[in-house]
């Protein structure tokens, strides 16, 4: 958060992309090419913005139709910077339903694999 508050901007936790990426052609699942993942990131949670500019933001872009997956996707289209804070790979983002299941595992194994 500190971060955020020197650089006078909101950020996100995010952790490099370790996984080779791969683009499909649209509505396909064959591989149309390798991402350099060099650049890419994961987003991760929690997101750290300036209330008033992330409410305009989501109001914003909601009113524009544009698909806004999280809140850093609001402000991204609202031209405001975000900072990227690197963040550990193992907090844990729910967004599908396998994520509940690794979550639950995490959690009920956490201390386990030390004693």
């Amino acid at each position: 958060m500190q971060q955020c508050i020197d650089k006078q901007c909101g950020g996100i936790l995010a952790a490099p992309v370790r996984d080779t990426m791969k683009r499909s052609h649209i509505q396909s699942d064959l591989v149309a090419h390798t991402e350099c993942r060099e650049s890419l990131w994961h987003a991760l949670t929690p997101q750290f913005f300036p209330l008033l500019a992330l409410r305009d933001a989501l109001r914003q872009g909601l009113a524009a139709g544009l698909t806004i997956t999280e809140e850093a996707s609001a402000m991204e289209q609202a031209n405001h910077q975000v900072l990227l804070v690197e963040g550990g790979a193992d907090n844990l983002k729910i967004t599908r339903p396998e994520d509940l299941a690794l979550a639950e595992f995490y959690l009920m194994n956490k201390g386990k694999i030390n004693d």
